[in-house]
């Protein structure tokens, strides 16, 4: 498993200036054509959203008032309860608007026909399934990943690849306010 914390993972700026992404893990690595990618993301103002045509995206709000999306005749979606995670078509062009100030979102994207993804709100022990991929964040408490493996708190957590050897042990809460955000990430055929 690989730990990560949001605070130390570098920014970078979006190009209409509307926020900031610190990229969790990317697969394969380095690559625009990702399979899958999680991150974070800062939205300081209203504005578009960039398009990722072929790619299907689960945004979950982790702080803030939260933020409105729309896309015309499609849908209005106002995502104002943390760890609520929302899924929908990274073709769609959509405009997000932050009715209380900028807020931090949870951003998974796979990409279409070749992974799929199941974003959960979780307080029990996670067991990575072989061959998956997936993240773990901590949204409360304290958890730890693996029998011996590191205390992991709010704004932290592990990644795992599909053939990391995650199976080794579980992903754990520690204190009885744990709550975390579980992305199971499946390698389609």
């Amino acid at each position: 498993m690989h730990h990560f914390d949001v605070e130390t993972l570098s920014a970078g700026r979006w190009r209409n200036g509307g926020g900031a992404t610190r990229e969790i893990a990317s697969r394969p690595a380095g690559s625009d054509a990702f399979g899958w990618r999680a991150s974070v993301a800062d939205i300081d103002r209203d504005g578009p959203f960039s398009a990722f045509p072929g790619v299907d995206r689960t945004l979950t709000l982790l702080a803030g008032e939260g933020v409105r999306l729309t896309c015309p005749g499609v849908f209005d979606r106002l995502l104002a309860r943390a760890g609520e995670p929302f899924g929908f078509s990274g073709d769609l062009a959509l405009d997000a608007e932050l009715p209380g100030g900028s807020c931090r979102v949870l951003n998974l994207m796979v990409r279409r026909g070749r992974w799929t993804t199941t974003v959960e709100r979780v307080v029990g022990p996670i067991a990575p399934r072989e061959g998956h991929a997936g993240v773990l964040y901590v949204l409360r408490g304290r958890w730890q990943a693996g029998a011996h493996g590191q205390v992991l708190t709010p704004g932290q957590g592990v990644w795992w690849d599909g053939d990391d050897e995650a199976s080794a042990g579980a992903v754990a809460p520690l204190s009885p306010d744990a709550v975390a955000l579980w992305a199971d990430l499946i390698p389609m055929g």
